[in-house]
């Protein structure tokens, strides 16, 4: 029991310090030195929370996002005042609003089985602006499993990313090599488009498999044989990263009662989550959608106006490619077009079109999560970039070279680059002002910048739940204390908030205050 006590305190110990583990380089700049080492603090822990950063002439407009391990959505006003919120039954990833102030949110289902990828979620709902829950669809089971995000469509259907299982034996015929397949085979993403129908169903009316878009030149007695350099179209299944080592069983017991690992974690499955994908945006204009994978470190834009046939195979839609790739960017050695020094995306989220009336419209948004720096620490930053195209919207790449383009035309990165950074979930997206709205998401770090790189507005969370574990446990509030997947500023004249009065709710939420560390016991 003791041994088991002291390598659970280990292991917590090596969990937070590796998020903030770097070398310095000895040459680096002063600025740099002279940096507080709090400033490299990814989780936020010990540091002032609530409104941090208030200036002159803001854009009006309020600030939502999911309260982390809640089943609560808030919307807070430029004061950092909580001024409505919206409750529903099961813990929250993230939200989108809606114009007759309803959203449309995911959910946590607390019992899937199967899959364990992080960014669970399996459930999709729509809920009032009084918190009446209109809609809850499940779409989580042994063979599929929505998670991280989706998309809403103006015709009301709604566009989510989904894990589908395929066995090992699925994946090597499909031409995986052996040593990158675990046991319990691989979790392909897939993309469905549903339509809601009464208050628990929902019939899937398109759908998009990258199952169906897959290359490799390792067996040419498998399926997917040929060269991955002359199909950018294609995705290499044997591209990204190598199997996780192996552990025991009791270190995996040890990690789930840490927090560390998945409920459906196993030894067989570490490594199934192949491409991770974590963002999916719609553009209505363009009938195209837009997916991320940090797996990859590669963005990916594909053509929806295809029938579900369509989008299996080469051929047809208003490109004229079915299903494969229009676009991708970020990582050209995934195809054969260059090699690890032509990356430049690393484990970024939320891809996003900037909007019709913001500046910027129709350029790409991103948050590149993860950014090595030689010798010294990594850091996040912002892009935007601005695919190439001819004259009909047909996306353009030269024979031979990668995807443009060579550079992103904006660029934020922190004045210190070190202070910025969360390698993991994370947004951002493009204000009507010409302002970036950012949610820094290990940190909950909400903040708005100029094209200039000035913060002008800046909130760190302070709130979080008590939803317990099924047997009653309280989950760890350590190290992913005050996350948030996604926030999202809302201008002041959404119709949502029509004819309602948004005032600051009395009381305000108790804010979250850790609870002090378990005495030692004292040895007898």
């Amino acid at each position: 029991m003791k041994k088991t006590h002291l390598l659970l305190r280990l292991l917590v110990c090596l969990f937070v310090m590796s998020s903030f583990q770097a070398k310095v380089d000895k040459k680096d700049t002063p600025q740099k030195q002279a940096t507080p080492q709090q400033k490299r603090n990814m989780f936020g822990h010990g540091i002032p929370r609530g409104l941090t950063i208030h200036t002159e002439g803001l854009a009006e407009g309020y600030v939502m996002f999911a309260v982390p391990n809640a089943a609560l959505i808030y919307l807070i006003n430029r004061k950092g005042e909580v001024v409505h919120q919206w409750k529903g039954n099961y813990g929250v990833m993230g939200a989108y609003l809606c114009n007759d102030g309803s959203l449309i949110q995911n959910a946590y289902d607390p019992d899937f089985p199967v899959f364990a990828g992080g960014g669970e979620s399996g459930r999709l709902q729509k809920i009032t602006w009084d918190s009446k829950i209109l809609w809850d669809f499940e779409y989580a089971n042994e063979e599929y499993h929505a998670h991280h995000d989706f998309a809403l469509m103006p015709n009301g259907n709604i566009l989510a990313i989904a894990w589908e299982a395929k066995t090992a034996e699925e994946a090597m015929a499909a031409g995986r090599k052996p040593e990158l397949t675990p046991k319990a085979g691989l979790w392909p993403d897939k993309i469905v488009e549903i339509e809601p129908q009464g208050e628990r169903g929902g019939k899937i009316v398109w759908e998009w498999h990258i199952w169906d878009h897959l290359i490799q030149d390792y067996d040419s007695n498998k399926a997917n044989y040929g060269n991955p350099a002359d199909h950018p179209e294609l995705l290499d299944i044997n591209v990204g990263d190598s199997l996780p080592a192996p552990i025991t069983q009791d270190s995996l017991n040890i990690l789930k009662a840490m927090g560390s690992a998945r409920r459906n974690q196993t030894l067989e499955n570490r490594g199934s989550d192949v491409y991770h994908m974590n963002a999916i945006k719609y553009n209505a204009e363009l009938d195209q959608i837009a997916i991320c994978s940090p797996n990859l470190s590669e963005i990916f834009i594909i053509d929806h106006s295809t029938t579900t046939e369509e989008a299996a195979g080469h051929t047809g839609g208003r490109w004229g490619k079915g299903g494969d790739f229009l676009y991708r960017w970020g990582n050209p050695e995934n195809y054969r077009h260059g090699d690890s020094t032509d990356q430049q995306l690393f484990h970024q989220h939320d891809i996003r079109w900037i909007e019709k009336g913001k500046p910027g419209a129709g350029n790409l948004t991103l948050f590149n999560n993860d950014i090595p720096y030689k010798d010294s620490m990594n850091y996040s930053a912002l892009y935007e970039i601005i695919p190439p195209t001819d004259e009909n919207g047909n996306y353009l790449i030269e024979k031979g070279k990668p995807f443009g383009p060579e550079k992103p035309v904006w660029t934020y990165i922190a004045p210190d680059t070190i202070s910025f950074w969360s390698s993991f979930i994370s947004g951002a997206h493009r204000m009507e002002n010409g302002n970036t709205f950012v949610c820094e998401g290990a940190k909950g770090r909400f903040f708005e910048v100029t094209q200039e790189g000035e913060i002008v507005w800046e909130y760190l969370n302070p709130y979080r739940g008590d939803i317990r574990k099924p047997n009653g446990d309280p989950i760890p509030p350590m190290p992913l204390t005050f996350i948030g997947f996604r926030a999202t500023f809302i201008a002041a004249d959404h119709p949502a908030f029509i004819n309602r009065k948004l005032e600051p709710i009395n009381p305000q939420p108790h804010v979250f205050v850790m609870p002090s560390p378990p005495q030692a016991i004292k040895n007898n």
